[in-house]
């Protein structure tokens, strides 16, 4: 898989896929990830990326020309399955929707900034919008390292334990059931017996009645979905 992501700031990106399970699947060469500076494609002597918006009003808008210029470069060196944006008003981002794109083989992604990006952008270029949460960020980035992170982890070889992911939280729209690890017992707080039977199928129902109980009493819109 590749992912390219289209930034004004990409100092913001360098970090999160320097370190832990992304490097590993860039060291791996699980996936490629391409950051790319906006403002090499910006208007003018001083590489303009935004401007102030018709009608009036407060926050600058980013300029549909630079967004135009990056991805046409792009789109004519490989074909991507997904353009996405990151937005606060697309789509909640879910456990779903990771499983979805990480059977793609080229995304890319789009960071807003500022007060967002000329509809025209939105109109012509971009396949999919995507939310993290209903809040709003300072720019699109920590988003699409977001959407990043949870989409890598999940490509084939990219964990050690591949079965892994496959129990995390709202696959199956269920929480994980709760972990423990040694020691056994702890100021008198012990690990629930099963866990230590050895009885793994008994392990795995009670696996399962926790993950229900879990999902019931903290996110009981799961179940109904």
């Amino acid at each position: 898989m590749r992912i390219d992501i289209i930034t004004a700031l990409p100092k913001l990106l360098v970090s999160p896929f320097s370190d832990s399970i992304l490097q590993r699947a860039i060291n791996k060469r699980k996936v490629e990830v391409q950051v790319h500076d906006l403002r090499e494609y910006g208007i003018g002597k001083h590489h303009q990326i935004d401007d102030y918006q018709f009608g009036g009003g407060a926050g600058m808008v980013m300029m549909i020309e630079p967004i135009h210029r990056c991805i046409e470069k792009l789109q004519q060196e490989r074909s991507y399955d997904e353009v996405i944006y990151m937005t606060p008003d697309g789509e909640r981002f879910n456990q779903k929707t990771a499983n979805h794109l990480s059977l793609k083989k080229n995304i890319l992604i789009l960071c807003g900034h500022y007060k967002g990006v000329d509809q025209r952008v939105r109109d012509r270029f971009i396949t999919r919008e995507i939310s993290i949460g209903d809040y709003v960020l300072s720019g699109g980035e920590l988003a699409a390292a977001v959407v990043s992170d949870a989409i890598i982890r999940l490509l084939p070889g990219v964990l050690n334990d591949e079965t892994s992911a496959l129990t995390d939280s709202f696959q199956d729209n269920l929480l994980a059931p709760p972990v423990y690890t040694r020691p056994a017992e702890y100021e008198g707080d012990a690990v629930p017996d099963v866990l230590l039977s050895g009885d793994f199928k008994a392990i795995e129902t009670w696996r399962e009645d926790q993950a229900y109980e879990r999902t019931k009493t903290l996110r009981p819109d799961l179940l109904e979905e």
